[in-house]
Formats: structure tokens, sequence, C-alpha cells
């Protein structure tokens, strides 16, 4: 079965990423460090030590635009708190992100799952836990074209909402 990683070389025009929920993987050492007070580190902004970075790179540089958003609570979490500060070297790495309060959302048709669509003609929904570890199906792939449709539809409902993310401030 593909990657992420794998999916996401495969494309050609477009990745787009939406995330709802408040808090995910807080097992990550990355959380964990920067819960004890860790705001520096180089290795947020080194692509050798933080491989995402370098895929986002390759990505945009092959001309596949890499959008996410985000449907955030106010006042955001901790876990979100954490996200935010690491977001600076991923827009730096080309990939596009915005941020929705998710007071604004209450009106949009929206999929069950985070999702990734990929040139608008697959999706992956991943599945976590109440805590927000990865559930053990973690993935669902579909090319079902109403699923499509209603991620596509979603994504972009989201988008025209949000607040570009060198403009969103914390709550």
């Amino acid at each position: 079965m593909p990657t992420l990683e794998d999916r996401l070389r495969s494309c050609n025009r477009s990745a787009v990423h939406l995330e709802m929920r408040d808090g995910y993987m807080r097992s990550d050492p990355r959380y964990a460090a920067w819960q004890n007070g860790v705001r520096s580190d180089p290795a947020e902004s080194d692509p050798k030590r933080r491989p995402w970075l370098r895929l986002i790179s390759d990505l945009v540089a092959q001309g596949v635009e890499v959008r996410r958003a985000r449907i955030v609570s106010e006042p955001v979490s901790d876990y979100i708190r954490f996200e935010h500060h690491l977001t600076d070297p991923t827009v730096q790495a080309g990939e596009q992100v915005r941020w929705l309060p998710r007071r604004r959302a209450s009106a949009l048709a929206l999929p069950g799952n985070d999702f990734w669509l990929f040139d608008h003609s697959s999706v992956i929904f991943h599945h976590f836990a109440g805590d927000g570890e990865l559930a053990p199906d973690d993935e669902e792939f579909t090319d079902d074209p109403g699923v499509v449709k209603l991620c596509a539809d979603a994504f972009e409902a989201v988008w025209a909402l949000a607040v570009p993310h060198e403009d969103y401030r914390l709550t």
C-alpha cells in the first residue's frame, strides 16, 4: 500500500489537507519538548532533520500546489499552539496554510474525518482515536467521485473563509 509520501510524490497538480481536530499525536517527542519549553530547536527549520520540509520543497518545485487548512477551536489548545509554532518553516518550504476558527465553520458541510485530497482524484481519510493518536485502521483510501467532490468542495469552502497563516493570531 502506498505511503502518504508516495501519494504526495505522485501528485501532478495539487495536494490539499483538511485538519479538524484540536489535538493530534500528543505522544510526539517534538510536542513533549515544546511543552517543556523548547521553542528554538534548529531542527524545526532544517530540511535534513525535518523531512517534511524537504518533501514540501520538492513538490512545490515540481509545480504541485500544496495547501493545508485547519479548523480550530478558540481559545486554541496547547497542541494547536504547537502546530502554529511549527508552521512558519512549512510555509517557507512552500506549503500554503490557513486557519479557520471553528465558529466560522458552522454552516459548512464537512466530511467526518481529516483528509488529504490528491489531484482532485483520490482521497485518504485519517482516523484517530479519542486521545488524538492514530487509530489501528488509520487510513481509508477512496477514489469515489462523490466522495472526492465532497472533500474538494469542503476544502474550498474552508479555504475561502480561513485566515492565511501569516495573518492568524492565536487566541
